[in-house]
């Protein structure tokens, strides 16, 4: 049997194939000295729209550093949904002598397409690998494991993914056995964590008699991540297997700060997505936004599991109409000039309050304004341990129906609760509680917009969701000023450009 690492490719979805040169370094020295028969090191990719780090595109110069300085067998992966024929002369000519293995992700729909795929790159030199997605879903597959006999004489490796990490060794001694009956290519199997099975359903594989199984370090793979390889060779070298796990430690000591910052490993989505088959690309989206919490998107998979778009509807947003508006975002600006903003608003007793968010929604309980709450994913949870149902009063505000993560509305609120009809000034961002609180202000039919609370984020060196909500927000502020001609006045500081400022003191 043989190991594949595939710490780099996997590990990439988190990092976007970024990985620094001083952990590449650590890996290449650690797994020159583990029992591990191949790596595989990234992607080759044709050029594309956004961003992906080096392993995304596994340049000549990087695959000639990995070859000079490793001595195991290299392996890259090719998507079959994005790669033609046509395109393997520039993606596999350079490399030639660099890697031993090219990996097909393969979707079974697609299966007939990956042979002739298969039979090209066969022809470069290269041994060829099928990883073959959705193990769970086969059967569902009419014809898919009784054409598996077209991988003899053309695959080197049908690897049996898990993809999403819903497979139980029960389920697993079955499909092997299926797969077995109906090909001579060599086996392997690639598993999720999702349910915590990665460990135990590669030792059923390795107990059927699979060729190869794949690992990571500390895990680190798409949305729940992968068997651990640490894992792995602690309970191979029970069995005997030699492992010196001073460089085990060593590596794991290197990878462990992207653990922390990236956090991967299940948790209740990604359990509830690998034990109903769904797919993972979009699950981690989800857990990796900052916007929406565990039960709104428990509550999207249930709705995909029963193939409908949306859990709820609620009565179209009526409005009546108001010159000047009052837009209350999160920043701590909020709290550091409260009096003033309180004065203003006392002063102002007809111009609505529009929350963004909750955070700060209890500092105004007491005024006499009306109030509307934008509600998506967290803002749910905020307004009830912020605001609660005794002090609530006002109306929440809902994103145009279908809502992706579903809809999640306190008790309390459900009453006076309405959705907007559509997002007219934007077609991105849709579930953002800023693309619902201009298109709110819209329905007001305001001429004076004001804002407190977006401040900005501090510092030369940003996260990447401080980047991400900060390209949100000046997207929607661009989008809504040339939609309407308006403008947006910031009343407390603000590092948003796209906002013109005034001081909320000099209208005191």
């Amino acid at each position: 049997m043989k190991l594949l690492d595939c710490t780099l490719r996997d590990g990439g979805y988190y990092t976007n194939w970024d990985f620094d040169s001083k952990v590449v370094n650590a890996y290449i020295l650690a797994m020159n000295a583990l029992p591990v028969d191949y790596l595989e090191v990234g992607y080759r990719n044709k050029p594309s729209q956004g961003y992906m780090g080096k392993f995304g595109y596994s340049p000549v110069s990087v695959l000639k550093y990995i070859h000079e300085n490793c001595n195991k067998k290299i392996a890259v992966m090719l998507n079959e949904k994005t790669v033609c024929i046509k395109d393997l002369e520039t993606l596999l000519t350079p490399i030639s002598g660099l890697v031993n293995m090219i990996r097909i992700a393969v979707d079974p729909d697609n299966f007939d397409r990956a042979i002739i795929l298969a039979k090209a790159i066969k022809g470069y030199g290269f041994e060829v690998g099928f990883n073959t997605m959705y193990m769970s879903k086969w059967n569902e597959y009419e014809g898919f494991l009784e054409n598996l006999h077209k991988l003899n004489g053309v695959a080197d490796l049908f690897c049996m993914v898990d993809s999403f990490g819903g497979v139980f060794p029960s389920d697993l001694k079955g499909i092997f056995q299926a797969v077995k009956q109906n090909t001579i290519c060599p086996i392997g199997f690639h598993g999720h964590n999702n349910l915590q099975l990665g460990l135990i359903n590669t030792l059923t594989a390795i107990e059927c008699g699979v060729d190869y199984v794949d690992a990571t370090i500390l895990g680190m793979g798409r949305g729940a991540g992968n068997l651990n390889l640490e894992l792995l060779l602690t309970y191979l070298n029970k069995e005997g297997l030699d492992v010196d796990f001073n460089v085990l430690g060593d590596v794991i000591t290197t990878f462990y700060p992207l653990l922390e910052k990236y956090q991967w490993g299940t948790n209740l989505p990604y359990m509830l997505s690998g034990a109903n088959s769904i797919p993972q690309k979009e699950v981690m989206d989800w857990v990796t936004n900052r916007t929406y919490s565990f039960n709104s998107i428990v509550r999207a998979l249930d709705n995909r599991r029963n193939k409908v778009e949306d859990n709820a509807r609620y009565p179209k947003l009526q409005l009546e109409k108001a010159d000047k508006v009052l837009v209350i975002g999160g920043g701590d600006s909020v709290v550091e000039h409260q009096e003033a903003i309180t004065e203003y608003i006392q002063n102002n007793p007809e111009m609505p309050l529009l929350f963004v968010t909750a955070r700060h929604a209890a500092l105004y309980n007491d005024m006499c304004n009306k109030k509307y709450y934008c509600l998506v994913g967290n803002e749910a949870k905020r307004l009830l341990n912020n605001v609660g149902a005794e002090k609530f009063s006002g109306i929440c505000i809902l994103a145009p129906y279908p809502r992706t993560m579903g809809t999640e509305v306190p008790a309390f609120a459900e009453k006076y609760t309405q959705e907007l009809s559509h997002l007219s000034f934007s077609k991105e961002y849709i579930d953002s509680c800023t693309a619902v609180a201009l298109q709110t202000v819209i329905e007001f039919g305001a001429k004076e917009i004001c804002m407190i609370g977006y401040d900005g984020y501090k510092g030369q060196i940003l996260s990447e969701k401080e980047m991400d909500l900060t390209r949100e927000n000046r997207t929607l502020f661009l989008t809504f000023t040339e939609y309407t001609s308006k403008r947006i006045i910031s009343l407390t500081p603000t590092l948003y450009s796209e906002l013109q400022i005034q001081s909320i003191y000099q209208s005191l």
